[in-house]
Order: structure tokens, then sequence, then C-alpha cells
């Protein structure tokens, strides 16, 4: 996986979930906290998760076959994908139904300062991963916003860890509202509704990366700035005078497939155009280095269909 599959945040995210998942579990045997247990369950959940990551990175880098002659960057969306559904059935769901379980036969804490010394612990250590995926990530943000990020982002893997991050801080503060609730009051019920509102929370985080990591899997086209950049680096304004249309899809994070319909002028020879052709597939890898498979087919300039403008029909993308 490339640098920017976001490595280092997903090696921290996971050494600081296996760590804080141990602690976890410790105060839940020590406190009978159901938060303790749901937090638990989510951060071994988060654990795997990183798993899967590391995984999709390492299968992502097979060399292409006759099989598969695009080559396997797309395993890197699939285990994303995997991730969601991970963080939906076991740290959601199980933490939703810990909860209604709590709230239906509560029981005071036993030794309640277990519960908060490890909260306090997994917050500072949920922290230190956090700060790691926000300094990774703003490598690559530029100027967009973090929604933005996330929505647009084509690697999967920053995303996810600052998703999950986010989510497990949020949890925390809940667990800790939970346990301290039902610590000042001596009702347990405060405990399960701690748990419940941690299990709604990971499903709605898992909900949004299942959305984005679908768009991925479905195929994405380049960004507008990309775009751009193949534009006008197609046209020399000698054999190649225009983009009829072009479309473009991304085989993996770091890999661009271009397929454009060029125009040319009829008098061209094929040598010329040939030629052409491959300046303009030069051009178009300098331009934008991920665009690694390039298709380029020539047709003869037309002025009146050139006047007419782009059918959307035939370039659903407006490219």
């Amino acid at each position: 996986m490339s640098a920017s599959g976001g490595t280092k945040a997903i090696v921290a995210a996971l050494g600081a979930n296996l760590a804080i998942a141990a602690a976890k579990f410790v105060a839940f045997a020590f406190s009978g906290s159901s938060s303790m247990l749901a937090e638990g369950v989510h951060s071994l959940a988060d654990s795997g998760n990183q798993g899967l990551l590391l995984l999709g990175g390492k299968k992502a880098k097979r060399a292409a076959t006759a099989e598969h002659p695009f080559g396997y960057g797309r395993e890197r969306y699939i285990y994303g994908f995997l991730v969601s559904i991970v963080l939906f059935t076991i740290g959601g769901v199980f933490a939703l139904y810990e909860g209604y379980e709590k709230i239906h036969a509560p029981h005071p804490l036993e030794d309640w300062y277990w519960p908060i010394g490890v909260l306090v612990f997994a917050v500072i250590a949920e922290g230190f991963s956090f700060r790691t995926a926000i300094k990774e990530s703003n490598e690559l943000r530029g100027k967009q916003t973090w929604t933005q990020f996330v929505r647009r982002a084509k690697a999967p893997e920053l995303p996810v860890v600052l998703l999950e991050d986010f989510g497990a801080l949020v949890g925390l503060v809940l667990a800790l509202g939970g346990v301290g609730l039902t610590v000042a009051t001596g009702d347990g019920i405060w405990d399960g509704i701690g748990t419940m509102c941690i299990g709604a929370l990971l499903v709605l985080i898992a909900l949004v990366l299942a959305a984005e990591t679908k768009s991925l899997l479905l195929g994405e086209a380049a960004g507008p700035e990309q775009v751009a950049k193949i534009r006008e680096a197609v046209v020399d304004g000698d054999v190649v005078t225009g983009v009829i249309h072009m479309r473009t899809l991304h085989l993996g994070p770091e890999e661009l497939l271009v397929a454009a319909k060029i125009a040319v002028r009829h008098d061209d020879t094929a040598t010329q155009v040939a030629r052409a052709i491959d300046a303009a597939e030069a051009r178009i890898r300098a331009a934008v280095p991920i665009a690694r498979v390039i298709y380029l087919e020539p047709d003869i300039y037309n002025e009146a269909t050139a006047a007419a403008g782009a059918d959307p029909s035939k370039t659903p993308d407006g490219n």
C-alpha cells in the first residue's frame, strides 16, 4: 500500500485498539459495566477492521493477470466495504442488544473506578490514533472540508480510520456519561442508555462507510481537477485539436483508466495521428501520474457537430 493509503494511520489505530480492547474487557470483568463490554467489542471489531484494511492493501499489489487484466486495485474497495459490514454487525448491533438487556435488567456497578480509569486511558490512546489519521489526511485533503474529503477520497483507508477513530472518541464520551450517571444515581439504567447510544453511533458510521465504499466499488470517475488536467494534456493544437468526449474510471485508488475520442483533421496521415496519440498519452501520464491505462480513439473533427455540443445521453458525466 502506498503512503497515500494511510498505512501509518492504520497501524497506529490497530495498536491503540488492541491495547484499549484488552483494558476494557478487564474493566468489564471487575465492574460488570455493559458500556465497558460494548466498548470492548467495539475496539475488538475496530482492530479486526484495521487488519482487513492492511490485508486489502497487500492483496491490491498483485500484478495483473489474463483473468484480471486491469489488476487488483479494487481489492482495497472490497475490504473497505467489508469493514463497514463488520462495524455494523459486530460493533453496532451487539452494543444495541447489550444496551437493551441492561435497560430491562439494570444493576449497579461494582468497582466503578475500573471503567472510569480505562475510559480515560482509552480517550488518550484514541486521541493519539485520531491525531495520526488527521495528520496523514491533511496531506491529501488540500482545501476540501472534512465532509468533502470523506465523500471524494478514492483511497478508502483514511476515511475509514478517520470515522472509526471519531466514532470511538464519541463512544468513549458516551460511555463515560453512562458510567458516571450510574455511579452518581446508583441506577444501572444509565449504563444501558449509554450503551444504546454507542450502538446507534456505530450503526450510523457503518451506514456512511457502506454508502461511500459502495460508490467506489461501482466505479467513480476522476476528480474535476484531474479531468481538467487530462483534457489540457490531450490537445496539442496541431494534430489533436480537441476532445470530443472523455470518460475516466478508477481501477483502484492509484490507478486511473482514461478513454477519450479525440478530434483530428481530415487530411492528417495515419502516421501523424499515431505519433500524436503517443505524445498525448505521454503528456497525460506526466500531468496525472495515476493515469495508467489510456485509450485514445481518433475521429475526424466536424465543425457542425462540435457547434451542436456534446450529446448528454452519450456522455452522462458531461465530459
